[in-house]
């Protein structure tokens, strides 16, 4: 997929304008400090909701567009943003981080990849770093290998993650974007030592 060709033309089907609902929840209940990971940041909506929650977030994207949107953008906080790629990140990112949050990053990539992003979002985190993840169950395809977005099972997530994290909580959202209602789960998740 060639995400900077996609911001380039508009063609955003996942760009929504605003935070993701179940992210907004979730800081209306519980609270997040620290510096904060955001893969897959695009225009930065997330970003910016850490950012107003008191928490120190980079966002990163591999499309050149997306982080100059983010960045056109006014800020509420201590947001930053940087071109990166998760499976390459500087070293100044290796263990930097309290927090990850995913949203939008792991049902962008090929499925093939997913034991890579574990394993990057685990070197990304300080030790008993958290990962607060929106995955996508059912991203609505006639094929599970119809996508991007690529949906994934309860299980999958188990056999992935269960080496590296432990779950801590676990839900189907009571609010999402338009359409994708009961189609997610927030994972709440801790690294291991």
């Amino acid at each position: 997929m060639d995400w900077e060709l996609r911001y380039q033309s508009g063609d955003m089907p996942w760009e929504k304008g605003e935070a993701a609902p179940p992210l907004a929840d979730w800081l209306s209940r519980n609270e997040m400090r620290g510096r904060v990971l955001v893969p897959g940041c695009g225009c930065g909506h997330d970003v910016r909701a850490l950012a107003a929650a008191g928490t120190e977030p980079i966002g990163i994207d591999i499309a050149p567009s997306a982080i100059t949107h983010a960045e056109s953008l006014p800020r509420v906080g201590a947001e930053r943003y940087r071109i990166e790629n998760l499976f390459e990140l500087s070293p100044e990112l290796v263990g930097a981080f309290d927090w990850v949050f995913e949203h939008t990053c792991f049902c962008a990539i090929d499925p093939g990849r997913r034991a890579d992003y574990v394993a990057a979002v685990a070197g990304a985190l300080k030790p008993h770093g958290r990962l607060l993840a929106i995955f996508y169950l059912d991203p609505g395809h006639d094929h599970p290998d119809d996508g991007p977005p690529y949906g994934v099972t309860r299980e999958a997530l188990d056999r992935l993650f269960s080496g590296s994290f432990e779950t801590l909580e676990e839900y189907v959202p009571t609010v999402a974007y338009p359409g994708r209602e009961g189609r997610e789960l927030v994972r709440l998740l801790r690294k291991r030592d």
